[in-house]
């Protein structure tokens, strides 16, 4: 049936008919029904082809034959009922033009001789591509001893076969005895050029042409008659059509999930096993009983919860704001069951740190406006099939959404508009140093009130400090950005410890990582707040490095705080004892417990259930694969090590939030200054247009599309590897329930 419903839509498009977009909803055929429906559909539609494709045949054979009888009547000359070839091809045969004449008519004399001589023609019509080899065919065959005539049709003629228009060229072989024509006539079927007989008398030509004609109009009409029943009968299909095949693509899925369950020892009853949502037990009851009343069913149908060996999938229930969310942290991987869920916090975290890197106000305006457009048509693009682009961009709305708020946010704290700055939260907290302020930018601003009460001082922006200013408050944020976002990720391992009831990894995984990574950049991040607070002139770079080389050294003036230097030496000895608690004790104390749990034993567990009567209900997630002390000490190395090094890799990574913002601050600087501005200093309205639309295509396609998309790709990074990979296994598979919606047209 699929394939009858495909056969009838290829003869739609090949009509050039469209099936109805709104199709008739009628009430569900019976599957029998319909298969004799489609049946019946397709004899009527291969008959009428048949039909249609052996009248296009005569009606070409026809065609042919009229344009032979036009052209190849010019070739001959009538004299005395004999044929004589036309000048057209003679000039090539000839010397000179000044001897055309006489040559044509001493070869007119030689005609008259013809029925002597035995000479005689064939006419036909040819593939305008084949001429050329077919007539040195024939010149080869014949040894030169024919005469080779040819003249284009002038029309366009259909080939039955592919369908298409093809030129064809008339041409008429004169040659003398019998072996000749068998020998042209077998080319001509083997180059496909068909041959007509042209008789010599033009009354008799005059009266064939005029049966030709009136046969080929009688097959036009004809024609055309089969081809608006046709169409007729493919309109009339084409309103059921959607319905047919979404009604057999629905059985289909039916069948094919049927064939997953099994017969019982009855044979009378099948049985299926599956997975469904806690909270949908009582709906699925429900709909089972309803489905026994509607079917008349005298077997009642029995739901059995059971135990499985197998994890069950993982399903969270998602709307249109967190979906996108939820699938950007399955690209990655998909939670093992009931593991705690990163799309929850990515939600916030996602888009704000892209908007670190991303900080412009004016760029996240724009960001906006397109994000409110897919919002606000969101009801009739879902129902568009749309371009892989536009359907990434459709699907991700709401994260574009909250990546331009945060991105406006983040604008202002940074006070970028398009790299511009604003007096937005009151006036600058600097002034000139001298009363002209002509030098300000080079000989520096000094500060006479409180603090700008909100993001940067706009007077930062082209003064001789900006860039260092600006790096070191980057640099710092983004350090501390990281070191919070990687302590959540280790809390988030303590909460899946706790439910789980793994006091193993709580102890000795837990404790000690937030021990190691806070020992060293939870304190570079006390050392970063102090100093901000404190105003001092510290080198924190001395500090972390000599807390290393040299712990017991005097800080002497990059000491920030009192008792400093002993604490420093309490953590490095912290963070030294962290790495081997994580590493040995975890795989010592797995091997005593299983000895423990399996000592004396040395059977295994019977799968009959004949003999699991004594066995406690939860047995099977009891179960356990053989024990390797080695396998799990490797594992726990690798992990130890990949923690260690990763706290400091891990953390250098998140400076790329201040790398990205200062290239994204730095590129709408440069476009600004130097085209919009450099634009704007001429008098002239044509070069300031000019300006306009380059610093408009720079700031559309490099600033909003590409620098979006680097900013984008650099916080999923950050998210799947330095958030994720603390606490997050992604080792589980998605649940898929059956579905009549999500059955699409691919799924044959």
């Amino acid at each position: 049936m699929s394939r009858k419903l495909r056969f009838f839509k290829d003869q739609i498009s090949k009509a050039g008919l469209l099936s109805s977009v709104h199709p008739v909803v009628e009430p569900d055929v019976e599957l029998e029904d319909l298969e004799i429906q489609l049946a019946e559909h397709e004899h009527e539609l291969i008959e009428m082809n048949s039909n249609s494709e052996k009248l296009q045949q005569r009606y070409n054979e026809l065609l042919e034959f009229k344009m032979v009888l036009q052209k190849a009547g010019g070739f001959l000359v009538s004299s005395n009922n004999h044929a004589v070839a036309e000048e057209t091809e003679l000039s090539e045969n000839v010397y000179s033009n000044d001897d055309y004449v006489e040559t044509s008519s001493l070869l007119e004399q030689e005609m008259r001789h013809a029925d002597q001589s035995g000479l005689r023609f064939i006419s036909g019509i040819i593939c305008k591509s084949k001429a050329l080899r077919f007539e040195r065919m024939l010149f080869r065959a014949t040894r030169g001893n024919m005469l080779f005539n040819q003249e284009p049709a002038g029309e366009e003629i259909m080939d039955p076969l592919s369908a298409e228009m093809v030129e064809k060229t008339v041409f008429v072989v004169f040659f003398s005895g019998e072996q000749a024509r068998t020998k042209i006539l077998k080319i001509c079927e083997a180059f496909g050029a068909n041959s007509y007989p042209v008789p010599e008398d033009i009354s008799k030509q005059r009266q064939i042409t005029r049966e030709v004609l009136s046969r080929l109009s009688e097959l036009e009409t004809t024609l055309d008659a089969g081809v608006r029943h046709r169409n007729k009968a493919l309109t009339s299909i084409g309103y059921h059509l959607t319905q047919w095949m979404s009604m057999v693509r629905r059985e289909k899925a039916v069948y094919d999930t049927l064939n997953m369950l099994n017969f019982d020892v009855t044979k009378k009853c099948l049985v299926g096993e599956g997975w469904c949502p806690i909270f949908a037990k009582a709906q699925i009851q429900e709909a089972l009983q309803q489905a026994t009343f509607d079917s008349n069913s005298q077997v009642g149908v029995i739901f059995h919860v059971m135990d499985a060996f197998e994890s069950p999938p993982t399903y969270f229930r998602t709307n249109h704001f967190t979906n996108a969310y939820q699938e950007i942290v399955d690209a990655y991987g998909v939670a093992r069951y009931q593991e705690a869920n990163p799309a929850v916090y990515t939600v916030i975290t996602f888009p704000f740190l892209f908007a670190v890197m991303f900080g412009d106000w004016g760029h996240g305006i724009c960001l906006l406006l397109g994000a409110l457009v897919l919002i606000a048509r969101e009801s009739r693009l879902s129902t568009q099939k749309l371009g892989s682009f536009m359907e990434m961009l459709f699907g991700g709305r709401y994260v574009l959404l909250l990546m331009s708020l945060f991105s406006i946010y983040c604008g202002l704290i940074y006070n970028e508009f398009f790299s511009v700055p604003f007096h937005i939260f009151g006036g600058s907290a600097y002034k000139c140093r001298d009363a002209t302020c002509s030098d300000a930018h080079s000989a520096g601003l000094i500060k006479f009130r409180d603090p700008y009460p909100f993001g940067v001082d706009p007077s930062w922006r082209g003064s001789r400090s900006e860039l260092p200013f600006l790096n070191s408050l980057k640099m710092k944020l983004s350090i501390l950005l990281g070191v919070a976002q990687m302590n959540l990720g280790i809390i988030l391992s303590y909460f899946n410890a706790r439910f789980f009831h793994d006091s193993l990894d709580i102890r000795y995984q837990f404790v000690p990582q937030m021990i190691f990574l806070n020992s060293l950049f939870g304190y570079l991040s006390l050392l970063i707040i102090i100093k901000w607070c404190t105003g001092s002139q510290a080198d924190l770079y001395h500090v972390m490095i000599y807390m290393f080389l040299s712990p017991t050294d005097d800080l002497g003036e990059n000491e920030l705080f009192w008792g400093q230097r002993p604490l420093q030496i309490v953590l490095l000895l912290l963070a030294l004892i962290a790495v081997p608690w994580m590493l040995f004790p975890k795989p010592f104390i797995l091997k005593k417990l299983h000895s423990e749990r399996f000592q004396g034993r040395t059977y295994g567990m019977l799968g009959s259930s004949e003999f699991d009567l004594d066995v406690e209900p939860d047995s099977s997630w009891q179960h356990q694969e053989e024990f390797n002390f080695s396998e799990v000490f490797v594992h726990q190395m690798i992990h130890s090590i990949e923690f260690v090094l990763g706290a400091v890799s891990n953390t250098a990574s998140y400076l790329r939030l201040w790398a990205l913002s200062l290239a994204h601050s730095e590129l709408s600087t440069v476009f600004y200054e130097k085209v919009l501005l450099l634009a704007w200093g001429y008098d002239n309205i044509v070069i300031r247009l000019v300006g306009l639309a380059v610093f408009a295509f720079a700031t559309a396609f490099i600033l909003l599309m590409m620098e979006t998309l680097s900013a984008f790709l650099h916080a999923l990074r950050l998210h799947w590897v330095e958030f994720q990979n603390k606490f997050y296994h992604g080792d589980g598979y998605k649940f898929k329930p059956f579905s009549f919606a999500l059955i699409t047209e691919d799924d044959n």
